[in-house]
């Protein structure tokens, strides 16, 4: 079950389609404000404890093992281009 309504928060957070459209003043994010994080916070209620603790113990570890935070060079530049392409196209549109 935990499994199932990750794979839907996921889903509804990079899908196009909302409850509540973001064309609409302030109630088109109140859903991404405040359903998302409750989502999220039901779905890592439903993962059982023993696997909760184990998970983040391995990641402890590795954390431990690497001496640093996970980096992607890869993200960096996605996000990064993203961000351009945004500002690219809010730029054509008011020129």
């Amino acid at each position: 079950m935990a499994k199932s309504l990750g794979v839907f928060v996921v889903a509804y957070a990079l899908s196009p389609i909302d409850l509540v459209p973001d064309f609409i003043p302030v109630l088109g994010y109140v859903d991404d404000v405040l359903l998302l994080p409750a989502l999220i916070w039901f779905a890592i209620r439903l993962i059982p404890d023993g696997v909760l603790v184990e998970c983040r113990s391995h990641a402890d570890e590795w954390l431990a093992a690497q001496r640093k935070h996970p980096a992607s060079m890869w993200g960096i530049v996605l996000v990064a281009v993203a961000w351009l392409l945004a500002a690219t196209g809010v730029w054509w549109m008011l020129r």
